[in-house]
């Protein structure tokens, strides 16, 4: 397991995560977020730094609510040098728990790691059985849409 810290996002995180996830975005594997739509969600965003500095973001991800029932985990993301280590882990852990202490019984991502979020306990579902507005909402903006090659997981807490 890395030498990491988690701790919620700030608005001056902002320029970190955007130059962090960017290839990622550029590859088509992330859906692009403006600055100004990760700071109106900035209370949904969990970071992982390096333990020593604190000031290198190593990691990210969001836990998005969508129903009084259902939330959502994207924009996941760890740096190249950290993969392989259980930072992405700990991140889908953090957010499950934060799920559970909301109250929400649903978790579900997009995703091109499927087997990453299998060995979470997430299970392959058919992207139609998501909310559509989950689907014209945020799909809608990806360059892939309206070809989605992403595979639907949910992990149901209760």
């Amino acid at each position: 397991m890395a030498e990491v810290k988690y701790r919620k996002a700030t608005l001056h995180d902002i320029p970190q995560m955007q130059a962090l996830v960017l290839p990622e975005v550029k590859s088509g594997k992330i859906l692009y977020r403006s600055d100004d739509e990760i700071a109106t969600n900035i209370r949904s965003y969990l970071l992982a730094t390096e333990k020593d500095t604190e000031e290198e973001i190593v990691g990210f991800t969001a836990l998005h609510i969508h129903t009084p029932v259902l939330a959502e985990i994207r924009s996941l993301i760890v740096s190249e040098k950290m993969r392989g280590r259980g930072v992405g882990s700990m991140l889908v852990q953090h957010s499950v728990t934060e799920a559970k202490a909301l109250g929400v019984t649903q978790l579900f991502t997009l995703t091109y790691e499927q087997r990453f979020f299998e060995k979470a306990g997430f299970t392959e579902i058919p992207k139609e059985a998501l909310p559509e507005h989950k689907i014209w909402a945020d799909c809608v903006k990806c360059k892939h849409f309206p070809i989605c090659d992403e595979v639907a997981l949910i992990y149901n807490l209760s």
